[in-house]
């Protein structure tokens, strides 16, 4: 067209390059702003799209890495749970070998301490002061170190006094023997009669020959209140007696099936009965026979437990009717254990002076299992006579203290479930059953869970503590020591699976830093090659424009002819 511009070859060549050239500055600098060599998937769709495909894995595994953090703080919340258990478990632990120091002094003799100021009588001689006969005895019985019967007699003769009285008791069992009782008078006056090494004793007011102290007698030296009148089937048998025992519970001896089988509780109270030995023990038990249970508990006064045998009765039986008559059951517990072939009775206040078991037969039997003595021996009695038969028993109680220890022990129990309920982090509580599943791939086929387990206190098997046993003692520590170790074992299932967690953490943090990197590899532009490339380019286009106005100069000659 004759409008159009026309152009030589050499200036249209020169314009050419030049556009290139800033076609490939333009493309330069843009990487140079954006970091990047592929920007789209025009400057290389192989590149990009590789690229997009690591960034978007690495994606995946950073919000993955959330997930995993938050298993770690989990399982962290759970271990400081643990911790704090350890050491509450540990501390009833401590409370148990209080309760059992506690038990194993109260164990550690049988004491019997009056309650009237002997010094205070006026003369001082117990026969004129308290209208004791003269020459009054009392039989003191107890066992050796092997378990063998010893009795003395003690006599109160005109002129003796407190101190008198307390040292022939003390020599009487120091002369020929090993001194398992002493007796002495307290600061306050009373006379205090011990045994040593958890020998329960008995004391009585009848013997062979002489005449006896009488329950009044032992109620003006102060020591009657542990005493009731024994019956013993025939009137002439009757005597004031109890048996002091060291501790808080009185057991039989192992008792025996005619069979030679062990006793358990179910069997009938109806059969015939033998101990180790092969000695009958107790026998010819009939229906309408009857046992009584006689506890007092100071001022309150006597409370009372009938049991009458039916058809069918067993020893469990005779055991739930005292634990569940409301008028002894708070004062005692009895308990018969299939395992040793024991019964047993164990006061439950340190209030209760005496236990008195009575039991009525309408024929003749036996009834010598053993009450007070591990060996049977302190009260040895057999071929009872038709009619009644009654012991009775003085503890040496120290409930107070064993309660208040439980006490504790329990508050420490339930120290636990609160401490167990609070051990959650965002809704997982791995105490208290609760399972955690972390996930470490971007397609959830990698996991690891953990297992919660219940830390309760029942989930650890920790019951109520009583303590008013050694059995119970032994209980509630076998409990804290078992509780310990499943503890102390998820702990290290814990640290274990932490350090999995910990270690996949890791490993996803280097598989997103080789996947970043694997992708910058693809599509990152090198900043130094491309400011060399701008800098080249530049001095291109220079020469371009230079070399357009060589070009042009030829027709500026043409110009200066005119």
């Amino acid at each position: 067209m004759s409008s159009d511009v026309v152009l030589t070859s050499a200036l249209r060549s020169n314009l050419l390059s030049l556009q290139s050239t800033q076609r490939l500055i333009d493309d330069t600098q843009l990487r140079l702003a954006t970091g990047l060599k592929v920007n789209s998937a025009l400057d290389n769709p192989q590149n990009f799209f590789t690229a997009q495909s690591l960034n978007n894995r690495a994606s995946d595994l950073s919000r993955l890495l959330d997930g995993i953090g938050q298993s770690i703080r989990t399982i962290e919340t759970a271990d400081n749970g643990i911790s704090a258990l350890t050491n509450l478990i540990e501390q009833s632990q401590s409370i148990v070998q209080s309760a059992r120091d506690t038990l194993a002094a109260s164990q550690g003799e049988a004491r019997l301490i009056g309650t009237v100021d002997l010094r205070d009588t006026g003369t001082g001689d117990l026969v004129t002061d308290l209208t004791i006969a003269d020459g009054a005895q009392l039989t003191i019985s107890t066992t050796d170190d092997a378990g063998a019967l010893i009795t003395r007699n003690v006599t109160i003769d005109l002129g003796d006094t407190a101190e008198s009285l307390a040292a022939e008791i003390t020599n009487t069992f120091a002369d020929n023997e090993n001194a398992e009782i002493s007796a002495r008078v307290t600061d306050e006056g009373f006379l205090s009669i011990e045994s040593v090494d958890g020998r329960s004793f008995r004391i009585q007011d009848d013997v062979a020959a002489g005449t006896p102290v009488s329950l009044a007698g032992l109620t003006a030296l102060g020591i009657g209140d542990a005493f009731e009148t024994e019956v013993r089937g025939a009137a002439a048998n009757d005597r004031a007696a109890a048996t002091v025992i060291a501790g808080a519970s009185v057991t039989s001896v192992s008792i025996f099936e005619g069979t030679g089988d062990l006793t358990e509780a179910g069997d009938l109270l109806t059969g015939t009965y033998i101990d180790g030995d092969g000695n009958t023990v107790f026998g010819g038990f009939q229906v309408a026979d009857t046992f009584t249970i006689n506890v007092d508990d100071g001022g309150a006064g006597v409370s009372s437990g009938v049991f009458t045998i039916a058809a069918g009765s067993t020893f469990q039986d005779l055991v739930d009717q005292v634990n569940q008559t409301a008028a002894v059951n708070t004062l005692i517990s009895a308990n018969f254990d299939s395992s040793t072939g024991q019964l047993s009775i164990s006061s439950l206040d340190d209030t209760v002076e005496n236990v008195e078991l009575t039991y009525t037969a309408a024929g003749v039997t036996n009834f010598d299992i053993g009450l007070g003595d591990p060996n049977g021996a302190l009260d040895p009695l057999s071929a009872v006579a038709a009619g009644t038969y009654d012991t009775v028993f003085r503890f040496n109680n120290s409930t107070e203290a064993l309660d208040s220890l439980a006490n504790d022990y329990n508050t420490l129990r339930g120290q636990i479930d609160s401490l167990v309920t609070d051990a959650q982090y965002r809704g997982i509580n791995l105490l208290n059953g609760d399972n955690l599943t972390t996930f470490f791939n971007e397609n959830n086929t990698s996991s690891l869970t953990t297992n919660g387990v219940n830390f309760t206190a029942n989930g650890l098997s920790i019951t109520e503590a009583t303590f008013r046993s050694s059995t119970e003692i032994e209980l509630s520590s076998t409990q804290a020591r078992d509780a310990l170790e499943a503890v102390r074992s998820f702990g290290s299932s814990l640290a274990n699976n932490l350090s999995i967690i910990q270690t996949r953490r890791d490993f996803t943090e280097q598989t997103i830093n080789t996947l970043t990197a694997g992708a910058d590899d693809l599509t990152v532009a090198d900043q130094n090659e491309e400011g060399a490339n701008l800098l080249a380019l530049q001095t291109r286009q220079t020469l371009g424009v230079t070399s357009l106005s060589l070009a042009s100069q030829s027709q500026q000659s043409v110009l200066r002819l005119f």
